[in-house]
């Protein structure tokens, strides 16, 4: 296992980022590579050919294996169909292709071939943790550093081919800076406040109306909830911070400390470049410290491609820069 709890990966090297490829030196192998992204907020597959072209997109709902295994493997499994119907690659040539996955939950080799067990019958399958597979589309194959800011969070750097993770606990036991530590923060302030335990604000009100004002609609919901669902009151959090609701600053300032700590922890390991994805990154942006700005780049490519560069599959460089 590698450090923070994954299983390491070394990238093949037909999977190497180019910008082109010549001759006929993947004919022996697959003719198609499947990239899979699930995450905790949704799922995303992009199917490309031997030479990188893009055949078909498809999403869907999340596929986080460490919240349900066998839900996520089904929602893994309708993009897997999608993609290829929506590319009209028939089942008969499912030997032609190779699957990647980058799959959210996924924390050990072990994982990792449970996974790739319940997809027979193809080339090849690759499975890893979605941070691997987003640092792996961010430089194409190269060595650099992702710090992820979704619905949970975590980073990854990738030194002289050598992988080190950073944070990923999940959200029991991590997540900070991610969308949903920003709703259950939201959540706590809104019932102390109803408890008459903390300041009230539009962020505490509007919460609580969610929950008719009533903290036993509150506790009864967090019994089920997944972090998806804690991550859903983040956008209500940014836009009531925007308009200087002080509860909401703090909660929203807060996780930006988390992601420049985890941008300081990349850089502390030899990472000269920081690519910050995930739907929090946008918004949390203009709440980072001034140096940890300075260390960001944009992505080559996104963690769907990282899932097909993990597969063997290669890249057209003018395809570049999806986010």
């Amino acid at each position: 296992m590698g450090n923070g709890g994954f299983a390491a990966f070394r990238p093949r090297k037909a999977g190497r980022f180019i910008a082109r490829l010549g001759g006929n030196r993947l004919q022996a192998g697959p003719h198609f590579f499947l990239g899979v992204d699930g995450g905790a907020s949704g799922c995303r597959a992009r199917l490309r050919d031997a030479r990188g072209a893009s055949l078909a997109e498809v999403a869907g709902p999340p596929a986080n294996i460490y919240v349900d295994f066998d839900a996520a493997i089904a929602n893994v499994r309708a993009q897997v169909e999608a993609a290829c119907a929506m590319a009209g690659l028939a089942a008969a040539n499912r030997t032609r292709l190779a699957l990647g996955l980058g799959l959210a939950g996924l924390s050990s080799a072990g994982d990792a071939k449970r996974v790739e067990a319940r997809f027979e019958g193809m080339a090849g399958v690759r499975a890893a943790n979605d941070a691997v597979t987003a640092c792996l589309g961010a430089y194409g194959g190269a060595d650099g550093a992702l710090v992820i800011a979704g619905t949970g969070s975590a980073a990854i750097a990738r030194v002289r081919g050598r992988e080190t993770v950073i944070g990923g606990r999940g959200f029991p036991l991590g997540d900070d800076g991610s969308a949903a530590r920003v709703g259950a923060d939201a959540i706590r302030a809104a019932l102390r406040a109803h408890d008459g335990l903390g300041p009230s604000s539009p962020l505490t009100q509007e919460v609580m109306r969610r929950f008719r004002d009533e903290p036993l609609a509150a506790i009864q919901w967090a019994i089920s909830a997944r972090p998806a669902g804690y991550g859903a009151f983040a956008p209500l959090a940014f836009e009531c911070a925007g308009a200087g609701d002080e509860i909401a600053l703090a909660i929203v300032r807060a996780a930006a400390r988390a992601v420049d700590a985890l941008i300081g922890a990349v850089q502390a390991l030899g990472a000269e470049r920081v690519v910050l994805v995930g739907g929090l990154g946008a918004p949390i942006r203009p709440y980072l410290a001034a140096p940890a700005q300075a260390a960001l780049h944009p992505p080559s490519f996104d963690a769907v491609d990282g899932a097909i560069l993990l597969a063997g599959g290669v890249l057209v460089a003018s395809e570049g820069g999806k986010t």
